[in-house]
């Protein structure tokens, strides 16, 4: 381009993959790569955008037109030598490589760096701190590794946005670049989803007064949340969750009055709820659940009435609910308080949340009537109120939530009958399980799908659809004979009276002298000697919440010491006042006290006695898993304090699930008598130091003798409606009786879990997708797609590490072949028709098969 001649270039912009467009003074320009590369006085800004494949070409074209034809190529190298570069804006590509190491010396113009969502790896070059009129480092969704270097020569920063990469190393000293940050300009400071560790500098006070967000959430930062964050101002966005922060939150966030946005979840928080939450009236959102915070919920949370979501769930929180708290009429999206010990009763002030989307007050120890104020939250989508004591009829508060798609109100006292106006609600799921309803079971709407609606438990239903193979409800015979029936339902009453005094008596007379005894006699289990209510009350220090490990639909675990034999052990106890439980203790006494397998949780002993205050007491002892169980390997975030697991690769789960594999053959086939768990899912699956896997939880298994492996028919309506959503074979909720196919397929659905880390009940798994059709769908050519990307990173334990790019690709495609041949055991398994599914002999004898195959190839 002849300089003189040239037209004057206001504005270049080139976008690789939609079109080019350039704005010109003249009508026909002619554009060479050379000469742009000579053009030192024009500001250049790129963009390109979602598949790189146009080229910068030269052709005859008015203002604003669109250039058709492509004959040169610009090589995206070369980009990074344009010494006037002012912007570069890579995203949403697929670009691969890593970024100059004299990035900051040969753009020292550079104002703005964005490679946002890229395939970009190694680490940020240090130069950049040469580029002193940097504003804006957007970098993030890549795969930038390392530590971050010094920023302190970027005077002018903006913005900071690094998320989503693999930057730090997990120790102390990661952030040092933040205390390297001297810009009085920051705006953006984004580092979550990466691997930083050590303690949040107190220097972090010293940012910009601009500073209005602040996201460092999903890293491993631990130590306390220093006090100094109460000097920026500014702040409107605070995301610190999903780190191991321990201690309080200081009570100076409460000055932060422009913050609408704070969260602090799943880490390690203690101390009383924060009070001066009531000082941020401009709140949108506060997420502090999967904590430890104790004491009551304030009522200055009441101020905050311009919040639209609070999420204060899994935490220690006790005492009632403050009214205030349901006077927050712009709450929409969620409110969520389950899993604390919240008591008390529900205020009539709940009928303000007349924009509320979810309410979720699950795991408490809430009691009393549901006010009808809540029939005026007629925004509600979600309601869950299951395990706690809510009593009384359900029709005066649910009649005119008829925007209800989930409903949970199951394991409370709740009475009536089931309400007929349910079978218009466009309800996805409904679990009325475990109350004290009667009557008759309407038969139309919801209540014609059983798999996703849940009655069992309540005793005095009657009626409904057939599969639920309820009692039929009595009808009026009419008044023939009315008076003489009088007379004789008179005599037989008074008769049945006074056999029910003498029995009364007999009772009361058997039930003191059992009691004087001290405890019940409690049959010895595996070699122990009985175990006494004094013994576990010892083993478990009290019952300490220090020593509660887990907790279930009918009861709680403890870790505990047997004084005697100096042996960890764990300590399930069960909640007599849970409809069921009893049952499930017996269940697993029958199950679990004539079978012995190394992949089955051990039973010690058992405990079956009185307690100090003569109420029954049931409980079961267990061998201890030192690692606990699948699901906190499999979903690390969703643990207790949301701690990363590491070291979980391939061939662990490939011998965890060939392990539960075992054990249910073994349970199936080797048995004297066949046994059904009916339960198969991760949390079920208990790991030991060794990473071994044993199934655990009987208390809904089945025994049986017929070679079928199927329950007789005569049996069949007492187990249905039995299992986990997800993992539950699809004719368990049409009414069929429990089977060694049903197993077979919840195995394969544990299987594919094991291997792609999604949950069947995963958000993306709505409408006709499904983790089974998920996985078929990839075979067999996609499945590094679908597989839960750690374990695309194995390597030998042969190859050094100088040798391991050479043998990544070798070693890519064993594990593709290996997941491929681990999917169709999944998928074959988990067949929606019964005769289709491979049975789990023929599961066992392929992944050992696979097995030897691994051990031959050397994973490691």
């Amino acid at each position: 381009m002849n300089r003189n001649s040239s037209p004057i270039i206001q504005r270049l912009v080139i976008w690789f993959g939609f079109h080019i467009k350039i704005d010109l003074i003249e009508d026909k320009i002619f554009l060479y790569e050379e000469a742009l590369l000579m053009e030192t006085k024009i500001s250049f800004v790129w963009a390109i955008g979602i598949n790189l494949g146009f080229y910068l070409c030269h052709s005859t074209a008015t203002k604003s037109s669109k250039i058709q034809s492509c004959p040169m190529a610009l090589s995206p190298s070369s980009i990074f030598n344009i010494s006037s570069l002012v912007t570069i804006d890579l995203t949403k590509n697929q670009l691969e490589g890593s970024l100059s190491p004299n990035l900051g010396v040969t753009l020292p113009n550079l104002v703005t760096l964005s490679v946002t969502m890229n395939q970009f790896t190694g680490p940020i070059p240090a130069s950049i701190s040469n580029a002193t009129n940097l504003m804006k480092l957007i970098i993030p969704k890549n795969k930038f590794f390392g530590n971050m270097p010094t920023l302190e020569k970027l005077h002018q920063l903006q913005w900071i946005s690094i998320s989503g990469n693999d930057l730090g190393s997990g120790a102390q000293g990661d952030l040092q670049f933040i205390e390297s940050i001297n810009s009085t300009s920051l705006e953006v400071l984004a580092i979550n989803g990466n691997n930083f560790g050590g303690t949040l500098p107190k220097s972090i006070g010293n940012l910009s007064s601009q500073l209005s967000i602040m996201w460092i959430n999903g890293n491993r930062l631990s130590g306390n949340i220093p006090s100094s964050i109460e000097n920026l101002r500014g702040l409107e966005r605070l995301q610190m969750g999903y780190n191991e922060f321990t201690g309080s939150i200081p009570d100076g966030i409460g000055n932060l009055i422009k913050l609408k946005e704070l969260g602090a979840e799943m880490n390690k928080l203690t101390g009383n709820f924060p009070s001066m939450i009531g000082n941020l009236t401009e709140l949108l959102v506060l997420i502090l659940k999967g904590n430890n915070f104790q004491g009551s919920i304030p009522s200055s949370i009441g101020k905050c009435q311009s919040l639209l979501k609070i999420d204060i769930s899994q935490n220690d929180l006790s005492g009632i609910i403050p009214s205030q708290a349901f006077t927050i009429s712009s709450l929409s999206i969620l409110f969520d308080l389950s899993e604390n010990q919240l008591r008390g009763s529900l205020p009539k002030e709940i009928g303000t949340l007349r924009s509320l989307t979810a309410l979720g007050m699950s795991g408490n120890k809430l009691s009393g009537k549901i006010p009808s104020s809540l029939g005026q939250c007629t925004s509600l989508v979600e309601l869950h109120m299951q395990n706690n004591l809510f009593e009384g009829n359900i029709s005066s508060f649910l009649s005119s939530l008829n925007g209800l798609e989930y409903i949970d109100l199951s394991s409370n006292n709740f009475l009536g009958p089931v309400p007929t106006f349910l079978e218009k609600f466009q309800v996805q799921y409904l679990n009325l399980s475990f109350n004290n309803f009667e009557g008759e079971v309407p038969s139309e709407g919801v209540f014609q799908n059983t798999s996703v609606t849940s009655l069992e438990g309540n005793d005095k239903l009657c009626g409904g659809m057939p599969i639920l193979d309820l009692r039929s409800c009595l009808t009026s015979k009419g008044k023939h004979g009315s008076s003489t029936s009088r007379y004789v339902i008179i005599a037989v009453t008074c008769g049945m009276v006074v056999v029910l005094i003498l029995l009364l008596l007999l009772m009361t007379f058997y039930w003191l002298r059992k009691k004087s005894e001290a405890s019940l006699e409690t049959p010895s289990i595996g070699g122990f000697q009985q175990i006494s209510h004094a013994d576990i009350v010892k083993a478990t220090d009290g019952f300490s919440s220090n020593n509660l490990i887990g907790m279930g639909g009918f009861g709680f675990v403890y870790k505990g010491t047997l004084a005697d034999e100096n042996k960890i052990v764990a300590v399930k106890v069960f909640d007599l006042k849970q409809r069921g439980a009893s049952k499930s203790f017996v269940a697993e006494c029958e199950v679990l006290k004539n079978i012995r397998h190394r992949n089955l949780v051990k039973i010690l002993t058992a405990c079956s006695s009185v307690d100090f205050r003569g109420n029954e007491f049931k409980a079961l002892v267990y061998e201890f898993m030192e690692n606990g169980s699948l699901e906190e390997w499999l979903h690390p975030n969703l643990t207790s304090n949301g701690a990363p697991r590491h070291g979980f690769g391939f061939v662990q789960r490939l011998n965890i699930a060939c392990d539960v594999a075992c054990a249910v053959d073994y349970l199936h086939h080797q048995c004297q008598m066949a046994v059904i768990h009916c339960d198969l899912k991760p949390s079920n699956v208990l790991l030991d130091a060794q990473m071994n896997g044993h199934v655990g939880d009987f208390g809904l298994a089945r025994i049986f003798a017929n070679a079928t492996g199927d329950l007789p028919t005569s049996q069949a309506s007492s187990v249905r409606l039995q299992g986990t959503i997800g993992y539950a074979p699809p004719e368990y909720g049409m009414g069929s009786g429990v089977s060694k196919d049903g197993d077979a397929y919840s195995y394969g659905v544990l299987l594919l879990e094991i291997f792609t880390g999604k949950r069947p009940t995963h958000d993306m798994f709505k409408d006709a997708l499904n983790l089974h059709d998920y996985c078929v769908a990839a075979l067999p050519e996609r499945v590094a797609d679908i597989a839960d990307q750690p374990l695309l990173l194995c390597e030998t334990e042969e190859e050094s590490s100088a040798d391991a790019p050479s043998n990544q690709r070798n070693i890519n495609a064993h594990v593709h072949e290996c997941l491929v041949m681990i999917f169709e055991i999944g998928v074959a398994c988990s067949a929606e028709l019964p005769r289709e599914r491979m049975k789990i002999s023929d599961a066992v004898t392929s992944l050992r098969s696979l097995k030897e195959k691994i051990n031959k190839m050397g994973f490691c």
